[in-house]
C-alpha cells in the first residue's frame, strides 16, 4: 500500500486554446511550451418538317385502359416508391442519407413517367391527372430534403419523413392518392413520427471501457448544443460519453495513453443509430491527447486535461471538421 503522505498529485496547468476548443493540462512535470469573350452569338441551320400528304406526323393516343389495367399499372409504378420510402424511414445516418434520398427521389420521378403515358379510365382521368401532379410535389420535396442532409440540417431518414409530414408535404400525396377509390394509390407504408428532442443525462456513458487510472479529462460544453464526445486510443473506441449544452462532466480513471478526441453536436440523440437527428457536425479535436503516469521513489504523477467544446478567446488548438462517415460512432 501507498503511503497517502508522499503521494503528490502536481497541478502545474498548461494552456492550449482556440477559438474553437481549448485544452488544459494539469500534471507534476513541467512542459515546454481569364477574361471572358465578348461578342454576338450566332447560329445557323435549317429546321426539317416531314409529313405525309395526309397531314403532320403524330404519336398515336394511348388506349385507355380498363379497370383492372389501370390498377395493375398503379401497382407497378408505386412499388418501388414504397419500397425506396421504406428505406428511407430505416435510414439511421448522414452516411447513406444521401444516396438514399437519390434513390427515393428516382423512384418517384419514375413513377411520374411511367403514370404520365397512360389513359385511364374515363370516370378517374381527372383524379389521375392531380395524382401525377401530386407526385411530382413529392418528388420536389425529396431533392429539397437531399438538399437540407447534404448541408447537415436533417442526419436520418427518420428526420427527414418527420420534417416533411410538419410541412405537409407526405399528407399532399396521400389525399390525393383516396381520391382514386377503390385504386391502389398510397405511396408512403410509414408513419412519420413527431419532431422529439430526446437527449441523455449529462455524463451518460454511451460507451466504456474499465477506468482504473488516476487521471481525469474534463468536457466543458459551453456550445448551444449537446455533444457527445469519443475517445479513441490507438484503434479501439475507449470512452463515448453524453455532455449536455452548457454542461460540464469529468471523466475519471483515464487510462495511460495517446488519445484522439472526436465530438459530434447536435440537436435529438437517436440511441439506436447513435447520431443526432438534427443540425448535427461532426469534429475531432486537433492535438492528440496524452495521459501519462510516473512512479518515483516518492512520488506518483499523472496528467489531467480539460478540453473546451465552444469558443475561447486565444486558443491555438484548431478543430478539424470530419466527415459524417469517418466519425466513430
Amino acid at each position: 500500500m501507498i503511503d497517502p503522505a508522499i503521494v503528490v498529485q502536481v497541478t502545474s496547468p498548461r494552456l492550449l486554446a482556440c477559438a474553437m476548443v481549448t485544452l488544459v493540462a494539469l500534471t507534476a512535470c513541467t512542459s515546454s511550451p481569364g477574361e471572358p469573350v465578348v461578342g454576338p452569338a450566332t447560329a445557323g441551320g435549317t429546321v426539317g418538317t416531314g409529313q405525309r400528304s395526309g397531314g403532320p406526323v403524330s404519336s398515336p393516343a394511348a388506349a385507355t385502359l380498363t379497370p383492372d389495367e389501370y390498377r395493375a399499372e398503379l401497382e407497378e409504378a408505386r412499388g418501388p416508391v414504397r419500397a425506396e420510402v421504406k428505406k428511407l424511414a430505416a435510414t439511421g445516418g448522414l452516411k447513406t442519407l444521401g444516396k438514399q434520398l437519390q434513390k427515393t427521389s428516382g423512384a418517384v420521378e419514375g413513377a411520374v413517367t411511367r403514370l404520365s403515358a397512360l389513359a385511364p379510365p374515363a370516370e378517374v382521368k381527372a383524379q389521375h391527372d392531380s395524382y401525377v401532379e401530386a407526385l411530382g410535389r413529392l418528388r420536389t420535396s425529396f431533392d429539397t430534403a437531399l438538399q437540407d442532409a447534404e448541408e447537415q440540417r436533417v442526419c436520418t431518414g427518420p428526420a427527414v419523413l418527420t420534417g416533411m409530414a410538419q410541412a405537409d408535404q407526405l399528407s399532399d400525396v396521400e389525399d390525393v392518392a383516396k381520391t382514386l377509390s377503390g385504386y391502389p394509390a398510397s405511396v408512403i407504408p410509414v408513419k412519420a413520427v413527431k419532431e422529439r428532442d430526446r437527449r441523455l443525462s449529462n455524463g451518460s456513458f454511451i460507451a466504456s471501457e474499465g477506468r482504473p487510472g488516476r487521471a481525469y479529462l474534463e468536457l466543458r460544453n459551453g456550445t448551444k448544443q449537446d455533444a457527445v464526445v469519443v475517445l479513441v486510443r490507438g484503434k479501439k473506441k475507449a470512452i463515448t460519453v453524453y455532455v449536455r449544452r452548457k454542461s460540464n462532466f469529468k471523466i475519471r480513471g483515464v487510462r495511460d495513453g495517446s488519445y484522439k478526441i472526436y465530438y459530434t453536436l447536435g440537436e435529438d440523440w437517436d440511441a439506436k443509430a447513435r447520431t443526432f437527428t438534427r443540425s448535427c457536425t461532426f469534429e475531432q479535436f486537433g492535438k492528440t491527447v496524452r495521459f501519462k503516469t510516473t512512479h518515483t521513489a516518492t512520488q506518483i504523477r499523472w496528467t489531467d486535461w480539460t478540453i473546451t467544446l465552444h469558443a475561447v478567446s486565444g486558443g491555438t488548438v484548431k478543430p478539424k471538421k470530419v466527415k459524417p462517415g469517418d466519425f466513430p460512432t
